[in-house]
């Protein structure tokens, strides 16, 4: 998703983004800042270089921490926690090193002002990450608050949901526009059909939630109010929208329209009960994009096995003109499903590696 995501920051203002293993770095104004959190759909979260450092010790740590004006970045009367995540670092508990680092803001603190933050575990105003590598340290500021896949929307969940911004990510690898027919014949929650609406009518992902740089001294609330309303106002030339989604279960429709009210998109989503396996396609041509299960559980595998050449069968014979996404972490799905793979694009699922899969189905047979 990284290049993707570098595209969209170049679109708030970003300067310069650097395309990194896991994230983008980029420069920019806070109004840059602000439109990132409120307009990203790929992002996880907008962190906020404070400070890089050298290091070899849980000490020079806690040095490097105790040496920032945190004074300065927010109030004494907000609350405070620490993450800490290191790569190939020699420190021997990140638990010790995040307690370090709460202290040597919260002895900064009393240095400065005679006072010390309260910390927060659950529901913090302030979050401080500490990200560590072999010999060298750097400390952010979260201007995001809770994750950004977070969008304020989701009213029921159904098993295993895919995060927003995954949802949002696989939408725009499949290059569907938003002109073509989009169907989801697994649609559970129905996240996959709620963002991809969202992005053809132009709704910006973090309406309906708040931010952590709300929460800190350099925010501006003038320039806020400013970009919100922006955000607030209807698409011009939105899209004729054509969506439709499917599901076998009747509490996964249930949390699907829950949740497309939610998101104000229900008008242009048609939901109807149906398995994928005998479900006909509602136009002659279109995207499909599904996230079957992935038989992580006791006896899912073997049924798994059966079900993949019935639906190669179903897509030969309800799809064709159809380019069909899968997105799934079975790699036995590619070739237990009978059918010629157009693309394969490797993604991850928190820390579970998985695939999207696209087949491009015609008439007939691929074989010559």
């Amino acid at each position: 998703m990284e290049t993707l995501l570098a595209g969209e920051l170049k679109s708030f203002g970003a300067q310069s983004p650097r395309v990194a293993a896991g994230g983008v770095g980029f420069s920019g104004s806070w109004e840059t800042c602000y439109r990132a959190n409120l307009w990203s759909r790929l992002a996880s979260r907008v962190l906020w270089c404070i400070t890089e450092f050298e290091y070899a010790s849980e000490d020079d740590i806690y040095a490097a921490a105790r040496a920032v004006n945190w004074f300065d970045l927010f109030d004494v009367n907000r609350t405070l926690r620490v993450y800490v995540t290191a790569q190939k670092s020699p420190v021997k508990s990140l638990e010790f090193v995040t307690l370090r680092v709460k202290d040597a803001v919260c002895d900064r603190f009393r240095d400065d002002v005679g006072r010390r933050p309260d910390v927060d575990r659950a529901d913090p105003d302030v979050r401080v990450h500490v990200f560590l590598e072999d010999k060298r340290g750097v400390l952010y500021l979260d201007t995001s608050g809770e994750g950004l896949f977070k969008r304020g929307w989701r009213m029921q969940t159904v098993e295993a949901p895919l995060r927003e911004n995954l949802a949002a990510g696989i939408v725009m690898l499949t290059g569907w526009k938003f002109e073509q027919p989009l169907l989801d014949p697994m649609c559970g929650g129905a996240t996959l059909l709620v963002e991809a609406a969202a992005m053809a009518r132009g709704r910006a992902p973090g309406m309906k939630r708040s931010f952590g740089f709300e929460k800190l001294d350099s925010f501006n609330g003038v320039l806020w109010k400013s970009l919100r309303e922006q955000a607030a106002q209807p698409a011009k030339q939105a899209p004729k929208l054509a969506l439709f989604g499917s599901d076998s279960e009747a509490t996964a429709l249930t949390a699907a329209r829950r949740n497309l009210a939610a998101a104000g998109v229900e008008r242009w989503v048609t939901l109807e009960a149906s398995d994928v396996l005998s479900r006909k396609a509602p136009a002659e041509s279109g995207v499909m994009i599904a996230n079957p299960p992935y038989g992580e559980r006791i006896g899912e595998s073997e049924e798994l096995s059966r079900f993949y050449p019935k639906l190669g069968d179903a897509l030969k014979n309800n799809f064709a003109g159809w380019n069909c996404f899968f997105f799934t972490a079975d790699r036995r799905m590619e070739k237990l499903i009978r059918l010629q793979t157009a693309r394969r694009t490797p993604l991850y699922n928190g820390a579970l590696e998985c695939r999207l899969y696209e087949f491009r189905i015609v008439a007939g047979s691929h074989r010559g």
